[in-house]
Parts: structure tokens; sequence; C-alpha cells
């Protein structure tokens, strides 16, 4: 029996009950990934992270009830609070080897900035599941070279808050999840976020998606600088910025729970 430091974090806003919450899971050495998986599936939030310390570095991976994911924002966020609150709060960068990468973290005053990967949408053909699962119409669908997300565009911030669509025809989708965008009232634009496929009906706060978001909003309205909500009903503000081919996402964090797991290896 291994006795392991759990936190759970909410990423993208000042304060507990919105943003995103992620539970991070600190580890010595890595446990086989059937294990790590059963943790996330207990945990039953969006993303459950957990990394390893090696030399000046962190080796991060992120999953969700159902399986390893590639990349994601809040969880990597919620990773970068813990070390620097908790673990190392002498530090004011962070790098993470990843699945995606080296992924970079800063801290400037009360905000954590991620270094994320600019990936820039084209336009694509929406499936009859995307529109049926959506029920709209929307003035564009997008996708990337480089994730597995279509990125539906629709007219007004209105159109995406009163979203209500069809999990199970979005699921039929698998492995794409949706990101929906329209421009925004108080800020540049809105978002939300569905992946049923993946065991996240909608992800309350998701940073991944703005490396799609951002080159196309940027390209858009002719700016680098950007102010994104993403109107969940718990609701998060990202503060994002074009950079070349990177993307920087920056947003806050607090912690909601610090507690301790007991888990046996399941994987012999």
């Amino acid at each position: 029996m291994v006795k392991l430091r759990l936190y759970q974090i909410d990423a993208f806003t000042d304060r507990v009950f919105r943003g995103n919450p992620a539970a991070v899971v600190p580890l010595d050495d890595w446990l086989d990934d059937v294990t790590l998986q059963a943790i996330a599936a207990e945990n039953n939030l969006s993303e459950t992270a957990f990394f390893v310390e090696q030399g000046d570095r962190y080796h991060l991976r992120w999953f969700t009830p159902t399986q390893e994911v590639p990349l994601c924002g809040h969880a990597t966020l919620a990773s970068a609070y813990v070390i620097f609150a908790e673990l190392a709060p002498d530090r004011s960068s962070i790098e993470f080897e990843t699945l995606s990468g080296l992924l970079g973290v800063t801290r400037q005053a009360d905000r954590f900035i991620l270094d994320f990967p600019s990936r820039p949408p084209y336009a694509c053909d929406p499936t009859p599941d995307l529109l049926e699962g959506l029920g709209q119409h929307p003035v564009k669908v997008l996708k990337t070279a480089a994730d597995t997300n279509y990125y539906v565009v629709l007219e007004r911030e209105a159109a995406v808050i009163d979203l209500h669509p069809d999990f199970a025809q979005l699921a039929a989708l698998h492995p794409y999840g949706v990101v929906v965008t329209a421009p925004g009232q108080q800020s540049d634009f809105v978002c939300r976020y569905f992946a049923p496929s993946y065991g996240i009906p909608e992800d309350p706060v998701t940073g991944s998606i703005h490396c799609g978001l951002v080159p196309y909003w940027a390209d858009r309205l002719g700016k680098t600088h950007l102010l994104s909500r993403q109107v969940s009903q718990r609701g998060g503000e990202l503060y994002c910025e074009l950079l070349g081919d990177r993307v920087a996402i920056g947003g806050q964090a607090v912690k909601y729970l610090m507690g301790e797991i007991e888990v046996a290896a399941m994987a012999e």
C-alpha cells in the first residue's frame, strides 16, 4: 500500500467553486498505468494530473476518468500551482516534459502563464452527427492538424450560452471533441467544450483548446492579446497572447482540497 498526496485545485479562477477543478498527485516514481487510470476514475474529475520530478524538470501526465490524454491546460495550471505554492515556493518558472513536448509555466504576480503550442485551425466540412448534436447552423467549422477537436464558430455569444447539445450524438464523433465559440460581449471571444466520449460531457474551463482558438481569433480580430471567457456553468477567464508558433495562456488558481490517498499497485 502506498500513501500519496492529493490536491484538488480550481484552475482559471480566483475563487473556489468556479473555474475547472483538477486533481493533482505528485509522485516520487511512476506507478503502473492501470493504477493511474483507476485513481483518475475514482477522482471522477475531468482531469487528474500526475507528475514526477526529474532533475530541473517535471514529467507530467494527464488522465480523464476513462483515458490518458496528450494535452491539458487546466491540469497543467493546477500542477504548477501545487509546485509553486506547496512544493517549491522559491521557483518562478517550471518546465514540464509531456506527450505534447516541453511546456513551460511562469509565475507573474497572481497569474500563471502557460507556454503552449499554437495550432492554427483550418476550415472543414461538418459531419451530420456534429450538426444534429449541436442543433445549430454554424458560421463555419474548423479543425487543426494537431488535435482531435471540431471548432464550431457561431454568430453570437448568446447562441453559445444557450446551447443544449445532444451528448449521445457528440459522443459518436469520437475521437473528436467539440469546441463552440463566438465573439464575446465582455471579452474578445467566448467558448464551451464538450467531450462526452472521454467521460467529460462538458469541461468547465479548457486551456488546451486555446491552442486553436487563439490563432483563429487573433487573425479574425487583428490583435494578439485576447481575453477568453469559457461560459460553462462554473465559468472561467483566460488571458491569452499569440506569440508566433506559441500561445501564452494566463490564469489564476486556488486550492480547494489537500489530502492523502492510499493505493495498491493494480498491475503486477
